[in-house]
C-alpha cells in the first residue's frame, strides 16, 4: 500500500475517535465528504481506497494534510481495506462507513460517540436509510433451514436489538476487539462471506452487535448490491464458523466431521481435505477464543434478553 498526507492533526478534534471512510463515490464529492468528516472533530481520519489513477488522491493529501490516505495495490475487499485502516489508528474507538454515506446531511457528534461507547460492546450499527431517505433493512438474524445457512432481514429498529452484522460494515467499532478478533480473512475471496465470517466469529468469540435506535446515516446514491453466491468463500465460513463444537472451555472440530463436510462440499478428495485441516488448525489454534458454538448461538439468539 501507499500512504499520503496524515502529517498534521486535525486543527478540531472534539473526540477519542477515528474515523475509517472507504471509497465508493466518484471524485466530485470527495472534497465534501472529507470536509464534512472534518467538521465533526474525529481525532484521526483515514481514507481507504484501491489504487486508481482516475482518483484524485494526490492533490487531496495536499489540500487535506490532516488526513491519511491509504492506497491499496492490487485487488482487496472492503474488509481487507478495513484492516489497514484500522492498522493506522490509535484510538479505541473507529467510525467505520463508505464515503456515500458522509456526503449530505452527515452528522456525528461528540455525544452521540458518548452514546455508542457507553454501549461497552464490539459494534454498534446504525439505522439506515436510503437516497430516499426511506428506511432500509439493518436487522440481520442467521438461522438453518434444511441443513443450509441462511440470513433473514428486518426493517425493525430497536436499541439495542441484537443483528449479525452491521449493513455495509458501517458501524461503531470497539478497536481493540477488532484486533483480537483478527479483522476481516484475507482468504475468504467472496466480500459478503468475508464479512459474515467475521462477525459471525465475534458472536462466537462472546462479543456484540447490538443496534442503536439514535445513530442514523443516509445512503446518498443507490444501494450497493452483494453476491451471495455459495462458492469455496462459503466453505471456508461454513469450517470456521459452524463445524466447530463448543465442548467445556474450548472450540474444536472433530475428525469425525469430514465425511458429511466432504459430501455436501461437493469438492474432489484433495481440496476438501485442504479446507478441512487447514480450518481445523485454525480452530485448534483459536480455540480458548470461543464462548459457544453456532448451535448454542442459533438456538438462544434473541431469547437472552436485548438490554
Amino acid at each position: 500500500m501507499t500512504i499520503l498526507g496524515g502529517m498534521e492533526e486535525p486543527s478540531r478534534i472534539l473526540m477519542d475517535v477515528s474515523c475509517i471512510v472507504i471509497k465508493r463515490t466518484v471524485n466530485q464529492y470527495r472534497s465534501q465528504v472529507l470536509r464534512n468528516l472534518l467538521a465533526c472533530g474525529f481525532k484521526k481520519i483515514v481514507s481507504v481506497e484501491i489504487l486508481n489513477p482516475a482518483f484524485n488522491t494526490e492533490s487531496l493529501s495536499l489540500d487535506f494534510p490532516e488526513i491519511k490516505f491509504v492506497r491499496a495495490h492490487g485487488r482487496m475487499s472492503d474488509g481487507d481495506l478495513v484492516n489497514l485502516g484500522m492498522g493506522e489508528i490509535d484510538t479505541p474507538y473507529a467510525l467505520v462507513l463508505h464515503d456515500d454515506l458522509c456526503v449530505q446531511d452527515f452528522r456525528f457528534s461528540r455525544s452521540l460517540a458518548q452514546k455508542l461507547s457507553d454501549f461497552g460492546i464490539f459494534c454498534v450499527t446504525a439505522r439506515i436509510l436510503n437516497n430516499e431517505r426511506q428506511g432500509i433493512p439493518v436487522r440481520f438474524t442467521p438461522k438453518v433451514m434444511n441443513a443450509v445457512f441462511d440470513v433473514e432481514s428486518s426493517l425493525s429498529v430497536v436499541d439495542k436489538a441484537m443483528t449479525l452484522y452491521p449493513f455495509d460494515l458501517a458501524g461503531f467499532y470497539n478497536v481493540a476487539s477488532f484486533k483480537v478478533l483478527g479483522g476481516f480473512d484475507h482468504t475468504i475471496e467472496s466480500p459478503y462471506w468475508q464479512e459474515i465470517d467475521f462477525f459471525f466469529r465475534a458472536w462466537l468469540w462472546g462479543e456484540k452487535i447490538l443496534l442503536s435506535s439514535a445513530f442514523t446515516l443516509s445512503f446518498f446514491d443507490e444501494l450497493p448490491a452483494s453476491d451471495r453466491t455459495a462458492d469455496i468463500s462459503y466453505l471456508k465460513f461454513f469450517l470456521k464458523n459452524l463445524l466447530p463444537d463448543f465442548r467445556r472451555d474450548h472450540g474444536e472440530i472433530p475428525l469425525s466431521a469430514f465425511p458429511s463436510f466432504k459430501a455436501r462440499s461437493r469438492c474432489g478428495m484433495n481440496e476438501a481435505l485442504g479446507l478441512f485441516n487447514a480450518a481445523r488448525d485454525w480452530v485448534k489454534l483459536n480455540r480458548f477464543r470461543f464462548k459457544t458454538d453456532a448451535v448454542s448461538l442459533l438456538e438462544t439468539w434473541g431469547k437472552e434478553g436485548e438490554e
